[in-house]
């Protein structure tokens, strides 16, 4: 027996559900007792709970006792380990049930007619011990003997007036009628690296925890026993990380005494199951025929929860307990089963599978197995990951340095672009100890700088690149090209323009008037991007758009996501809204089609930019939140922090300041002043601060995004970002950095054909333009005449808002009404309810009394908004709505706060008697 008292908790990562509801049974327990039941897969926390529970459970008397599997054959032998406390109570009890509790744990048997009596007995001596609250535990209930399970299920149910509370934990599979239920569920990502860092004295590489969380499965002893396990070198990400937990961890034991439980035949099943990842039915049953078995002998492991038997094949419920099966199984074993597989796997389209099973039956150099691992895994298309791991094997199997070299180049590149940055990283780290050829390690390096550039640090990412470029120039120009794109790009990112002239001349140096299409996009983008930053938009021009007429053209080999991601880039530089998000949409379709999710990332960041320009601010933002979970499922935290700051601009754009601040909140510290997303989040709370009058502060931000005449800074985002810039000056004395950037800005848009670039530059001339002179109206006019019908109709929108601001503030409010009208029903066409009410007040200020819009629903919505506006109008609730429609309440919700936007109403009723007066109008009409 346990006194216990109430002590500093530690930590008890993401379990706060599971933990409130221990505590609110222990606080309760003084007015009425009560049981809860924890159950779940081995190693999910069961027993820290429950030891939590102990130190918690301040002035109770506490019981505890773990059902103990050599105990199992036993009647009541948990039972009594958990009484015998308390057993000299018992005199207490009525003599008949006092006899019958204390044979019974003495190891006789008790007659089924005589369980309730005994039941009660120990529910009695539960109940004697009034001096004191008290806490029974019982972990692992379900390995002990069954007779006290039943007993102590009994008990639970009837503490509702007893000062008596009954924790009981088991595995997933176990319920107990009667009785609450918490079923542990995998941590997420965040506490599964949380549970690391709290077991290390300091902090390790941010790579080696991410992958070690995906390694424990969301399991918190796999993780605690990964942790214990590793060496600093593999802490500090200098050394290959293990592929899953310790067989000899806790984890590894529990299931091993779990399997140890099961017939032979499961088990020799369970480990072909485990061990055939691509869980086809054939393949299974044939191997199980050739190991003297069937399937069916899994039945017992499906009982236990391990498995799941359907038509389709065997699955895990858990990907952890495959990896744990594999793990714990010895090498002899293991190998054997390999073998058997491998076996099996004979027609076609197999050949891959059977070499990595045979690889993996394999110990010792097999040059003609690693000739057949690297001819199967050719391409790596569809499953980069797997083809990445049979090349490791090749290279394991190699019998010569330089293939060994070459093996693992290529798995480095198959794991990158099946979106496994550290697996790519760790094997370059091999090679670089494998291989001294400088050839390689220029190969090798152009990888690595790429990874820099989307995974790390993207400021030493140029050098690296242009090192290697340097390196493989001799050998492979198209190689080099490409490194040097790279590099151009690391320039770019990190804010160092004007180091882009050198990688134009080395680029140029590269081309030759025979270069194949794919080859000759990459010199015309660099060409055109080195012209465009020192503003030689006469050469700039027509080598961007040849880069974008090539990349409309590629086919075969050529068409990759990568020449794609170019030619979309080289668009949007020369303002070809259009074809860039073409080009874009086809670089994500071809790369979700081939799998390659390292080039994902950037496509979609180049469609979003896209659709940025082309005034599709709700098609940009939803490609971004796309490329925000790609970037971070791989890894590519550069990315991710680009899409967080293109996310942040439009829902600034929109006047969203609670979402945009959520996405700089996202973006933290993290990014070097200078830097893309740094710039990013600097116009975002430029836009904030225009909207908000505070235009000093606007104006300050703006200029700071890059400094003209040095190359240092953002360039192109502050000329994507000059008309807010521009406006934000308006509003000041002295307008010198505004002035310079418009400078920049006209001298670009009258290079392109873009009709929205040149109708901004006419609207930004317009604004610094002296106010109520003949001037501004004839900019403000050109502007309207400039922007295109068929795209931009916020930027329109914005130049009506602003040219009727500018003429009411000129004392024509007559004149300013037509244009505030025409800005107000577009804004409220679009959705975007902050601009709407400044039109609407700009209206009033100009002398006319306006409610809400005058338009019919049909108009404002969208066909979905309208369907989900007219059910409500009929009184569905949301729930209802999203059964009818197939959606998701929370989707519903979204929609139905759009609508009331649109609408201007702020409640169901209101939109009722919206929709009832339209029908009334409409009725009276037909009439």
């Amino acid at each position: 027996m346990v006194t216990a008292s109430r002590v500093q908790l530690t930590v008890l990562r993401g379990r706060d559900d599971e933990w409130q509801a221990v505590r609110s049974l222990l606080d309760g327990v003084t007015g009425g007792g009560g049981a809860l039941l924890l159950h779940g897969e081995p190693g999910s926390g069961r027993s820290a709970l429950l030891g939590h529970a102990h130190r918690y459970a301040e002035g109770c008397t506490v019981l505890a006792a773990s059902g103990l599997a050599e105990e199992a054959a036993l009647p009541y032998a948990g039972l009594q380990r958990l009484l015998d406390p308390v057993l000299h109570r018992a005199i207490a009890l009525p003599r008949q049930q006092r006899d019958l509790l204390r044979r019974a744990l003495d190891g006789e048997t008790c007659p089924v007619d005589r369980q309730l009596t005994l039941s009660m007995a120990v529910l009695g001596l539960l109940a004697a011990a009034r001096d004191r609250p008290l806490l029974a535990t019982m972990d692992d209930v379900d390995r002990g003997d069954p007779q006290t399970a039943q007993v102590l299920a009994f008990v639970a149910r009837r503490l509702r007036h007893l000062p008596v509370a009954v924790l009981l934990t088991a595995d997933v599979t176990v319920t107990v009628d009667g009785i609450a239920a918490h079923r542990l569920r995998p941590l997420n990502a965040r506490d599964s690296v949380a549970v690391l860092t709290d077991r290390l004295p300091e902090q390790p590489a941010t790579s080696v925890v991410t992958a070690l969380a995906a390694i424990g499965g969301g399991n918190p002893q796999a993780l605690v026993d990964l942790a214990e396990v590793l060496s600093p070198a593999q802490w500090r990400g200098e050394e290959a990380l293990p592929t899953a937990p310790p067989a000899d961890g806790a984890l590894g034991r529990a299931y091993r005494a779990r399997l140890d439980r099961l017939p032979p035949d499961t088990r020799r099943v369970l480990l072909l199951a485990a061990l055939d990842e691509a869980g086809e039915p054939g393949t299974l049953i044939r191997a199980a025929g050739a190991a003297g078995t069937e399937v069916e002998a899994l039945a017992p492991a499906e009982v236990a929860g391990l498995v799941r038997v359907e038509p389709r094949g065997v699955t895990f419920p858990q990907p952890l307990v495959r990896t744990m099966i594999a793990a714990s199984a010895p090498l002899a074993e293991r190998r054997a089963a390999h073998r058997l597989l491998a076996g099996v796997l004979v027609a076609d389209g197999q050949r891959l599978r059977r070499a990595m099973h045979l690889a993996a039956a394999t110990a010792g150099a097999d040059p003609a197995l690693a000739t057949e691992l690297e001819e199967a895994a050719a391409g790596g298309v569809g499953d980069w990951a797997t083809a990445s791991a049979a090349l490791r094997w090749a290279a394991e199997l190699s019998g010569h340095p330089t293939q060994t070299a070459a093996r693992l180049l290529t798995a480095a590149r198959y794991a990158w672009a099946g979106g496994q940055p550290d697996v790519a990283r760790l094997l370059l780290d091999r090679l670089r100890a494998v291989s001294r050829d400088p050839a390689v390690r220029g190969r090798a390096d152009l990888l690595r700088g790429e990874l820099e550039l989307r995974c790390g640090g993207a400021s030493g990412a140029s050098v690296t690149l242009l090192t290697a470029a340097t390196a493989v120039a001799g050998t492979d120009r198209a190689l080099a090209l490409s490194g040097l794109v790279r590099a151009g790009e690391a320039v770019c990112f990190a804010g160092d323009q004007y180091r882009y002239a050198e990688v134009g001349r080395r680029a140029l140096a590269l081309r030759r008037p025979t270069d194949p299409p794919a080859v000759e996009l990459m010199g015309c983008l660099v060409a055109g991007v080195a012209a465009t930053l020192r503003g030689d938009h006469e050469r700039a021009g027509p080598a961007l758009r040849r880069a974008v007429v090539l990349g409309g053209r590629l086919t075969g080999p050529a068409l990759t996501p990568t020449a794609l991601n170019c030619a979309a880039a080289a668009g949007l530089v020369v303002a070809v809204d259009g074809a860039a998000h073409r080009l874009a949409e086809r670089a994500v379709g071809l790369a979700r089609e081939r799998g390659e999710v390292s080039v994902l990332s950037r496509a979609l960041e180049l469609r979003a930019v896209a659709e940025y320009w082309l005034g599709r601010h709700e098609a940009a933002a939803e490609t971004s939140r796309d490329g925000l979970r790609v970037a971070r499922a791989s890894g590519q935290i550069n990315c991710a922090s680009v899409h967080l700051g293109m996310l942040a601009v439009l829902a600034a754009i929109r006047a969203d300041r609670d979402t945009s601040l959520r996405h700089l909140r996202e973006i933290g510290e993290s990014p070097t002043p200078g830097s893309r997303p740094h710039a990013l989040a600097g116009w975002a709370l430029a836009v904030l601060d225009l909207i908000d009058g505070r235009h000093a502060e606007a104006a300050d931000r703006l200029a700071s995004l890059a400094r003209l005449g040095t190359g240092r800074g953002q360039v192109l985002v502050q000329v994507m970002a000059t008309p807010y810039l521009v406006e934000a000056a308006a509003h000041l004395a002295h307008r010198p950095a505004a002035t310079a950037a418009l400078a920049v800005f006209d001298r670009w848009a009258s290079s392109t054909a873009s009709p929205l670039r040149r109708a901004l530059s006419a609207r930004c001339h317009a604004l610094l333009a002296p106010r109520g002179g003949a001037e501004a109206e004839r900019d403000f006019q050109a502007a309207l005449r400039l922007h295109p019908t068929e795209a931009g109709t916020f930027e329109r929108a914005r130049t009506e808002l602003l040219f009727g601001q500018e003429l009411r503030r000129s004392r024509r409010p007559r004149d300013a009404r037509t244009h505030l009208h025409q800005a107000r029903e577009m804004f409220s066409l679009l959705g975007v309810a902050c601009w709407a009410e400044q039109a609407t007040t700009e209206l009033r200020a100009a002398g006319e009394s306006v409610g809400p819009p005058d338009l019919p629903a049909a108009r404002l919505l969208t066909g979905q908004q309208l369907r989900i506006a007219e059910l409500v109008a009929e009184g569905a609730t949301n729930r209802e709505i999203a059964a009818r429609m197939f959606l998701s309440t929370r989707t519903v919700d979204h929609h139905l706060r759009n609508v009331f936007h649109r609408l201007g109403i702020r409640s169901r009723t209101e939109l009722a008697r919206a929709f009832a007066t339209e029908r009334h109008v409409g009725l009276t009409s037909d009439r």
